[in-house]
């Protein structure tokens, strides 16, 4: 059996209390998981294309405010 469906299997014995608590947590750690990818993407250049293409738009006139 994998890690994966081991996970599986605990998350769903997880009485109704429990699961809200896993739940919040693993928000959490997911959110945090992302925000280390994008740091990690935006400080190795790999968003300088949208972002120069975000910066033409607005010049452009290709954008509205929100």
């Amino acid at each position: 059996m994998s890690t994966v469906s081991e996970i599986e299997n605990a998350v769903q014995k997880l009485s109704r209390n429990d699961l809200t608590t896993f739940r919040n947590w693993f928000l959490g750690f997911d959110a945090s998981a992302w925000d280390k990818q994008f740091e990690e993407d935006a400080a190795a250049g790999r968003l300088d294309v949208l972002a120069d293409e975000a910066i033409r738009d607005l010049r452009e006139g290709r954008s509205t405010d929100l």
